[in-house]
């Protein structure tokens, strides 16, 4: 899978926090509530976003195991979630964080997960999450990792699956065109199969309801306005490359769209949180 920079991922921080659903959040937090500590596997960890989005709402014990194919960026979790906690130890291969009242264990390890899913998966967490992952991965992976989940009834935590919604203000001509060469990029091999892009969500779901789970959605869209015009302008310019790539858009046009888009304006990106459990 094409890796993703540390700039980039501490620049969409703030609004994948912001997006994330809280009903969602709160209903594994409440799934959870009777447990003193809880075994956390975090698929394609990036930089760590995603523990410090969901500590709060978990078990005081927790243990998470980050995964992730790019062992810079393991690095860099590791040393971001260092400054973010209010304390920080080593304790042999695990890093040890004090949050508020959490204590956290951590431990990463770099895992290829089209090829080791099984391995990973037989480590028996208590609580499996991904965010920003399924829209990458193919509908065979999806298949193949709920079947794998459903079998050892473990439940799944998916945050930011990109679902193929825009907005961007103020319109231009161009966007139509624009976003359906995206969603066509988007659904190229990232290593997984062809990618489902935005009908990930959908595939989660409807994998886990034939296995008889029960599965909640909850919008969890990215809304850029005038505070984030870095994350605007960076967002803009990895979707005009995605479709200078596909060569179906004049590139004249492309850089019209572009640098319409980097000046005042806002968009509204969609997105999904899921939470599927055994009942």
């Amino acid at each position: 899978m094409a890796g993703f920079s540390p700039e980039w991922l501490a620049l969409r921080e703030p609004a994948d926090h912001a997006a994330r659903n809280p009903q969602v959040l709160a209903a594994v937090g409440s799934y959870f509530s009777d447990r003193p500590s809880l075994s956390i596997l975090d698929l394609g960890c990036g930089a760590g976003s995603n523990l410090r989005a969901s500590y709060a709402a978990l078990p005081d014990r927790q243990h998470w195991t980050l995964v992730d194919h790019d062992a810079d960026l393991l690095a860099h979790a590791r040393s971001r979630l260092a400054d973010w906690a209010d304390e920080a130890r080593e304790q042999g291969e695990e890093l040890v964080l004090a949050k508020g009242e959490k204590l956290i264990g951590v431990d990463t390890r770099r895992v290829d997960l089209n090829k080791d899913l099984d391995w990973v998966l037989g480590w028996r967490p208590d609580l499996v999450t991904a965010a920003a992952l399924f829209d990458l991965t193919s509908r065979r992976w999806i298949e193949r990792l709920v079947a794998a989940l459903t079998s050892q009834r473990l439940p799944l935590y998916a945050v930011l699956t990109y679902d193929g919604r825009e907005a961007w203000q103020p319109e231009h001509p161009a966007d139509a065109g624009m976003h359906a060469a995206f969603v066509d990029h988007q659904r190229g091999d990232k290593g997984f199969g062809p990618s489902a892009g935005p009908a990930a969500c959908e595939i989660v779901a409807e994998a886990f309801r034939k296995a008889g789970f029960a599965v909640s959605t909850g919008d969890s869209s990215w809304l850029i306005d005038g505070a984030r015009a870095d994350l605007r302008a960076a967002l803009a310019e990895g979707i005009a490359q995605a479709v200078r790539e596909t060569g179906r858009v004049d590139p004249a046009t492309v850089e019209s769209w572009l640098a319409a888009r980097s000046e005042e304006g806002s968009a509204r990106i969609g997105h999904q949180d899921l939470w599927a459990r055994p009942v």
